[in-house]
Formats: structure tokens, sequence, C-alpha cells
């Protein structure tokens, strides 16, 4: 069975997460913005996450999300976890991105958009009771809204890169 009202209501929590970060650097320009791996390399010799991943991005990610959640009728330790798992997800990407000599915020389509709702949703389906298909569902709907509202943000000089 499926579970419309409470897929958009995470959907929209995994949205802030991750929009967060991007508004944030608009906003913010560098101020605050230390790398979230300190530059430390890996044993490969490539960054952990790279420059884009930032303390304040995970920071403002975590706040913005409990504070909304309520909105969406969600409780504000939901909306934080929402936001933990998103940016967790978010960070796995970018590992596995510097692991393939990726460059920070280059593009690599399904591991830039699975990873930051899968985790969420996953989530989410243990508190809510959600179906397979319900996590499935949400996937499938950030997977197209991501890239099409990716573009729209890039327009509007929201994103540095059109994807």
């Amino acid at each position: 069975m499926l579970h419309p009202l409470t897929v958009a209501q995470l959907l929209f929590l995994v949205v802030v997460a991750n929009g967060t970060p991007v508004i944030a650097k608009k906003l913010m320009g560098d101020t605050l913005a230390q790398p979230l791996d300190g530059g430390v390399r890996f044993f490969d010799g490539r960054p952990l996450f790279g420059s884009s991943k930032t303390l304040r991005g995970v920071l403002l990610s975590l706040i913005a999300t409990a504070i909304v959640a309520p909105l969406a009728a969600i409780d504000w330790h939901v909306g934080l976890m929402i936001a933990a798992t998103a940016m967790a997800g978010d960070l796995l990407s970018s590992f596995i991105k510097r692991r393939m000599g990726l460059a920070p915020s280059s593009r690599a389509v399904g591991l830039d958009q699975i990873p930051e709702v899968l985790f969420p949703m996953i989530a989410g389906a243990g508190i809510y009771g959600l179906s397979v298909a319900d996590v499935g569902l949400a996937v499938a709907i950030f997977f197209v809204g991501e890239v099409v509202v990716s573009r729209l943000l890039y327009r509007m000089r929201l994103r540095d890169r059109p994807y």
C-alpha cells in the first residue's frame, strides 16, 4: 500500500536538507565555508570529500530541516534525522566521486541524486512503515525533480552548473 502523503512530506524535507547548503553558498559565499574534511586526503591521495562539502552546509541543513519539519507535520527530531541521512548520502556520493577522480561539483548522474534521497527514505520507512514501492517512488520523483529543477536553479544563478 502506498503512502503518498508521507512520501510527499519526507520528500519536502529531503529537498530542504539538500537545498539549504546550495542556498547558503549563494547567500554567504565563502563565509564560514570550511571544508568538512579539513583538507584531509584519503590514502589514494585524493580529498576525502572535497572543498564543496562544508561544515556550514551540513550544519545549516540539519538546523533548517529540523526547523521546517513541523510545517510538514513531521516532528523536528525526524526532520533532523532526515537531514542527517541526506547529508550522509551526499557525503558518500562525494567520497565515491573523489575515488573516481571526479572534481568537486562534477556531474555523476544517479550518484548525485540517489544516495541523498535513498538514505533518508529508508530511515523514514522505518518510522512510518513505508513500503519498498514508497521508497522507490520517492527516489524516482527526487531523481527526475533534481535533474529538472537543477537546470532551473542554474538559470536563476543559484547553482554553479546546470545539472
